[in-house]
């Protein structure tokens, strides 16, 4: 049995939550050692959910609620003070933190934790334990540890002031940012099977020193890191346990310098095949002291999340996003050409001001610098943030639903929306999948990108019986054929090299059907050579196909 259950529904398995882990390390001892995390994946029924906590008996049960898990949290609450109206129902997160009067889901729960609930989580448990019931429903957490923030040199405004009320006894770096001792940092519970089976995410920082009104980071102010012994010790600990990927949840890895190039300098030196690091950057902020170290590392170690969102300055400026893109220009050109690490852009479409004519131009600039990734997002109205008060002026329409997405604008109507979304998932079907490194290039050739391959998504849409999802890889490898042998007049046999390139790229044996006329002396010549069973020239015929090929 245990007092405390802490849970969530996370997108899928391979996520770990972070967040739990957070909670639970900041637990007391004595509420720690009775406390229990027990996760699950969104889709999950939310009964069978509840099921399994009530099979504990808690006091106690605590849940995290983001907007990927947002309609089953609401049902899980709900049902869970209907079953069990005796147990004390806590929820946290950013999907709760904001707009709290306007949502059943805080209705319907016992105390709901507002902001970073690592510490005050922890307090309401200890007092809810020894019979002491808060008289506040809606608990609006401080930041665990600040003081007074420093100037920034050569600026008129307080560099990461702070937020009113913010209490304790912080160390500041020399930049100006903050320490935050105080908070146990969770690593050692991730459990073996994490360890085996899941994604091991990690923060050097919190906090986020831009405005960027879209972007809940934006209300994350200070930028606050942990101290970087003791994070690189935990890390150490980590890769001592067999840990080769990390996903660095920071808003901003390359804000501080020093700390950056640090952490780069300590994976490097102790890197082993099959490592692999995430992190997310600022993308116009990558001077030499960065450089140097990312230079060195192998492929396949490093991937760089760069959120360009706009090239429209115009546009920038509106939601207060401050990006200089010519430097981005030079930043992604840079690593493409004298890195080896795999580029993750973001655009998103829908925002204020920006019109379907200036989004193309801005999707056209980013596929010339050729970053591995490009994804397509939808604009979404996230609970807090101040991209509101541009609804009127700019005729924002958003889904109320989760993940609330926009579904018009005064520039672009919600037809020529539909077409975006649609435009976003084949092109991460195709695009972004690995599985047409070859191929997709041909679909534009020397016209515009977007242009082109919007019109190929109109097709494709039509093609395929209007679906979007459930597209078996060979199947979609057919149509991307026919596209562009039958409405682009593309030679037929050099489209087959080119896609038999790509479909075995993957170590991919057996030869779709729609290619094999196309490449039957090739399969023979590998038959007749060797004398080889069939399934054995298939490989032979594989991986003559791939000699000069890029690796995926």
């Amino acid at each position: 049995m245990s007092e405390i259950v802490l849970t969530t529904f996370n997108a899928r398995y391979a996520h770990a939550s972070f967040g739990l882990r957070y909670l639970m390390a900041n637990l007391p001892p004595a509420p720690r050692e009775r406390a229990k995390i027990i996760e699950f994946e969104v889709n999950q029924r939310p009964t069978d959910a509840i099921e399994k906590i009530l099979a504990h008996d808690p006091k106690i049960v605590g849940v995290g609620v983001y907007i990927w898990n947002a309609t089953q949290s609401a049902q899980l609450v709900a049902e869970l003070k209907r079953v069990r109206p005796d147990v004390t129902v806590v929820i946290g997160g950013p999907e709760v933190s904001y707009e709290v009067e306007q949502q059943q889901i805080c209705r319907d729960a016992d105390y709901v934790i507002t902001g970073e609930g690592d510490l005050a989580f922890a307090e309401l448990c200890e007092a809810l334990l020894n019979g002491k019931r808060p008289l506040m429903k809606v608990i609006h957490a401080e930041l665990p540890v600040f003081e007074t923030a420093r100037q920034e040199k050569n600026s008129s405004r307080p560099y990461f002031s702070p937020p009113a009320g913010a209490t304790g006894g912080a160390e500041i770096n020399r930049d100006g940012s903050y320490l935050f001792p105080e908070l146990r940092l969770p690593y050692d519970l991730y459990s073996e099977e994490d360890v085996a089976h899941r994604v091991i995410y990690v923060e050097a920082s919190r906090g986020c020193p831009f405005k960027c009104e879209f972007c809940l980071s934006s209300l994350d102010v200070p930028v606050r890191n942990v101290p970087l012994d003791r994070f690189l010790g935990e890390m150490q600990k980590l890769l001592d346990r067999g840990v080769r990927q990390f996903k660095f949840v920071d808003r901003t890895f390359n804000l501080n310098l020093n700390i950056g190039r640090s952490i780069l300098e300590f994976f490097l030196e102790r890197y082993r095949p099959g490592m692999f690091l995430h992190f997310e950057m600022i993308p116009d902020r990558l001077p030499e002291a960065l450089r140097a170290p990312i230079a060195k590392f192998p492929p396949g170690a490093l991937q760089f999340e760069v959120g360009i969102q706009t090239f429209n300055e115009d546009v920038a400026q509106l939601i207060s996003r401050r990006q200089d893109n010519a430097k981005v220009e030079e930043n992604l050109r840079w690593l493409r050409e004298h890195t080896d690490v795999h580029v993750h852009t973001d655009l998103i479409a829908g925002l204020p001001g920006e019109d379907l004519g200036s989004f193309a131009r801005g999707f056209d600039r980013l596929v010339a610098l050729r970053p591995q990734e490009i994804q397509v997002g939808i604009l979404k109205r996230l609970r807090g943030t101040p991209i509101v008060r541009h609804d009127r002026e700019w005729e924002m329409v958003y889904s109320p639903y989760p993940p609330y997405e926009v579904l018009k604008t005064k520039l672009i109507d919600f037809g020529t929306m539909q077409r975006l979304r649609r435009f976003s998932r084949y092109w991460d079907l195709v695009a972004n999948s690995g599985n047409f490194i070859e191929t997709t290039p041909m679909i534009w050739g020397d016209a515009s990108p977007f242009e082109s391959f919007m019109r190929f998504s109109d097709w494709l849409y039509e093609r395929s019986s209007q679906r979007t999802h459930g597209i078996a890889l060979e199947k979609l490898s057919e149509m991307v054929f026919e596209y562009l042998v039958s409405s682009l007049s593309r030679e037929r046999r050099k489209v087959a090299e080119v896609a038999w390139r790509d479909y075995s790229r993957g170590a991919r044996r057996d030869v779709p059907e729609f290619l094999r006329p196309y490449i039957t002396e090739r399969l023979d010549r590998s038959r007749g050579a060797t004398a080889l069973p069939k399934r054995q020239s298939r490989h032979l015929a594989s991986m003559d196909s791939r000699e000069g090929a890029s690796p995926r």
